[in-house]
């Protein structure tokens, strides 16, 4: 009955899995394939030997990895920022979705909507050239502009590290926040009217409707993007901690990741293994993060949880 049962359902839905062959044969062959070079990561690689008849050294690439130096410091601005990142995000990425939400003009809506999306549709190479052109110690508009007409000192942007966790958190806010908040304002548009109608007749201005009709809402699809969110807190976008900063060796305290670690690493000294080692931790470890955080989701809120 279980064959006949799966064969019925693979001739009744096969032209969805027809359309869903191409996204699966792009996850196996970039994403799964891959996965048996993680031998790398207990290897001590050659070029002899390549990804798998190179030497096996056990635990020895996570041993150099962890007690390097720079450890300590590229995990702890990896996990900062991150978090920063997820909590400002998604206080941003409500907020707006909720203003475009009460724009009554649709027009005016799609406008500003397509405004906002625009940061996120810029590659991180264009992006950095913006940030450079703003900040460059003699060139930058802000030294060259906006501080001379103040009368305020130039400020040598690239050689002072205090100023880049704003920069950077601005930044990743900037691009990011457009693309994440049209998920909230889908989710905004399919409340349904009677609520909010019910609402007002029982006296709820406009603060008292936002909290409890709009952001309970809400709460599922935060839960969900946060759980994905959570999965990736061990990895950093490349582009933001390397090209963004210009990789300045002044600022490499603050702007040291996982990720930018293990490209220095695999650039100056050519070391594979370790660098397979750091990407095998963050996954691993991404991956006990989500387990742990749908854990506790389905204990508080069972029916928001992933699985």
């Amino acid at each position: 009955m279980k064959s006949n049962s799966f064969l019925t359902k693979m001739k009744k839905y096969w032209p969805f899995y027809i359309l869903a062959l191409p996204g699966c044969a792009y996850f196996f062959i970039n994403n799964y394939i891959p996965m048996s070079g993680l031998i790398l990561a207990f290897s001590k690689y050659t070029v002899k030997g390549g990804i798998y008849h190179s030497p096996k050294v056990g635990l020895a690439n996570f041993k150099f990895l962890f007690r390097s130096k720079d450890a300590w410091l590229m995990i702890r601005n990896t996990l900062l920022y991150n978090i920063s990142f997820i909590i400002l995000g998604t206080l941003l990425a409500i907020f707006i979705a909720y203003l475009l939400h009460e724009l009554k003009n649709k027009y005016a809506r799609k406008v500003y909507q397509t405004i906002i999306l625009l940061p996120g549709l810029l590659s991180i190479i264009i992006v950095s050239y913006l940030v450079n052109a703003l900040l460059a110690g003699d060139t930058g508009y802000l030294n060259t502009h906006v501080f001379k007409a103040l009368n305020i000192e130039t400020i040598p942007f690239y050689s002072q590290p205090k100023y880049w966790p704003f920069i950077l958190v601005f930044v990743h806010l900037w691009q990011m926040a457009g693309t994440n908040c049209i998920l909230y304002l889908a989710t905004m548009s399919g409340i349904d009217p009677c609520l909010y109608e019910a609402a007002s007749l029982d006296g709820a201005g406009r603060w008292n409707s936002f909290a409890h009709v709009t952001f309970p809402s809400l709460i599922p699809t935060i839960i969900t993007l946060t759980i994905l969110s959570v999965g990736k807190i061990f990895n950093s976008d490349f582009g933001l901690f390397y090209q963004v900063p210009m990789n300045s060796g002044a600022l490499i305290d603050i702007t040291q990741t996982i990720d930018t670690y293990v490209y220095r690493g695999l650039m100056n000294t050519a070391n594979m293994g370790m660098s397979a080692a750091a990407c095998f931790y963050q996954s691993v470890v991404g991956f006990a993060l989500v387990l742990i955080t749908n854990a506790i989701i389905r204990k508080v809120r069972a029916e928001s949880a992933l699985f």
